[in-house]
């Protein structure tokens, strides 16, 4: 087994991959990669990719038994020959691999998860308003270019009470709230409010429990912070890092930065121990100063969790220069080890090893989301009537003669049939189940008129799910990470 399997992996991210294909979609190939090393059949009962690493370095994944080890080329190359007849076989890795499920385990199931019936939501997003207090260089929404829209109370209402009533009727035990739009959600400060003393005071009377979430720049007055700190379970805060960073690219309108009343935020949400999360959006130029914005968010404050994603070329910022590039991948893995030392955890939305999915975000799964003029989009990105791909991904209204809504169920369904598995362009990529397709908006905007092809992310997703997967090796004691499918090693013994 020894020519198999490599030695112990004991560095965890510093062991960095080197030799993974990198997607194009300009000039390269437009039909995915292609990582698969065996399918099931035979003596496989496991879809294997191969990942390499550099180095004469390989992870062999198996993503629906959630199973990776190490190999050489050697090794990878014999696995290649497990099939053949002729071709001895150590039995030492036969029981390796039996351990694993990946050969003799039985069928492999594929997630479970797609969205079939009516559409009966019990969640729902209100984009309260396109306006904004800031001027953000990178805006994907054009905030403060376009017509200000502002929801009016009666759309946030119907929309809260639709989910409440869903709930009830399905036999659901909760219902959600989130606060987002294509600009700063709090400026509707009356209709932000009321939408969730609503939520709360309605499903208190019919014993749900109530979650309420909020996506903010943070560039609030002291008394609207302190109330969200006591009235709103969590937030997802925008802050792109170090304070000239942050002032660079997200001035207030009129250009004065938002640095200094952000931070005045989130020291207030600090002490309040309000739970948020912060989302720092990169540009090419801040590239080499990611690191230090990620160390310094992670050390000055206390958030959950870190977010970290290259700036989308959409509204203000699509014709700049991309920075969706190795050079990312790099600044990211130096980030990493950063936010690592401060104990903070950082993540990038489309790796996420361990899960399985059709889906990267509510797109393929009828997310309920209003738009202030009562349209129901699928999309966080499509935030009014008037967004450049409402055509795709709005797909209902409210009824103007009821008090429901109306569902187009053949839009919605063309939203639906984008879960991964649908994806020829993804069938060859070892990181589809964890990625489960990345942004359709962001794939859409590409490729206007086009079948799937992904993105420019791509590249980005396999770099970093390939440092996870040596990551969880390494954590795992260096010979193999093996979840198992339900998510457990069932190797491991119990006491």
């Amino acid at each position: 087994m020894g020519s198999v399997v490599e030695e112990p992996v004991r560095e965890g991210l510093r062991g960095r991959p080197l030799g993974l294909t990198v997607v194009t979609h300009d000039e390269g190939p437009v039909d995915g990669p292609h990582d698969v090393l065996a399918s099931p059949g035979g003596r496989w009962s496991s879809e294997v990719f191969d990942v390499p690493l550099g180095d004469d370095r390989h992870v062999v994944y198996a993503p629906l038994r959630r199973a990776a080890f190490v190999t050489t080329t050697a090794g990878r190359d014999a696995l290649a020959r497990l099939d053949d007849a002729a071709a001895p076989v150590d039995p030492d890795l036969l029981a390796f691999l039996r351990s694993m499920g990946l050969v003799d385990g039985g069928p492999e199931a594929p997630p479970d998860d797609l969205l079939t019936g009516p559409t009966v939501p019990t969640a729902v997003t209100l984009f309260l308003t396109t306006a904004c207090n800031l001027r953000c260089d990178y805006c994907y929404a054009s905030a403060g270019d376009t017509v200000q829209e502002w929801m009016p109370w009666p759309v946030a209402r119907q929309a809260v009470d639709t989910v409440v009533d869903n709930a009830v009727a399905t036999g659901a035990d909760r219902v959600a709230l989130a606060l987002h739009g294509g600009g700063e959600p709090t400026l509707n400060w009356e209709v932000l409010t009321a939408a969730v003393e609503r939520l709360r005071d309605r499903a208190t009377a019919a014993g749900l429990a109530a979650t309420v979430t909020l996506a903010t720049n943070g560039v609030l007055p002291p008394a609207r912070a302190d109330w969200l700190a006591a009235h709103v379970d969590s937030a997802s805060i925008s802050c792109d890092g170090l304070p000239e960073v942050q002032d660079a690219h997200r001035p207030r309108v009129g250009g004065a930065g938002s640095s200094a009343p952000l931070m005045r935020t989130l020291e207030r949400f600090d002490a309040a121990g309000f739970r948020y999360n912060l989302r720092v959006t990169v540009t090419r130029d801040q590239i080499p100063r990611l690191a230090d914005s990620v160390e310094f968010l992670a050390t000055r404050f206390r958030p959950r969790r870190i977010q970290v994603e290259p700036a989308y070329r959409l509204g203000r910022w699509a014709d700049a220069t991309s920075a969706e590039t190795t050079e990312f991948v790099d600044a990211y893995r130096t980030a990493q080890l950063r936010a690592d030392d401060a104990g903070v955890g950082l993540f990038y939305s489309a790796a996420r090893l361990g899960l399985v999915s059709h889906h990267f975000c509510g797109v393929t799964r009828d997310t309920f989301a209003v738009t202030p003029g009562g349209a129901i989009s699928g999309c966080y990105e499509v935030f009014s009537d008037a967004s450049p791909q409402a055509d795709g991904f709005v797909y209902g209204r409210s009824d103007p003669d009821g008090d429901g809504y109306l569902v187009d169920t053949t839009r919605r369904d063309s939203l639906r049939a984008h879960a991964t598995g649908h994806h020829d362009f993804c069938s060859g990529c070892f990181a589809k189940w964890s990625c489960a397709g990345d942004c359709l908006h962001k794939a859409r905007s590409e490729h206007p008129g086009q079948s799937f092809r992904g993105s420019q992310r791509c590249h980005i997703t396999r770099a970093l799910t390939a440092d996870q997967l040596v990551r969880a090796i390494g954590e795992a004691g260096g010979l193999r990470w093996y979840a198992g499918p339900d998510g457990t090693d069932p190797t491991e013994e119990t006491s």
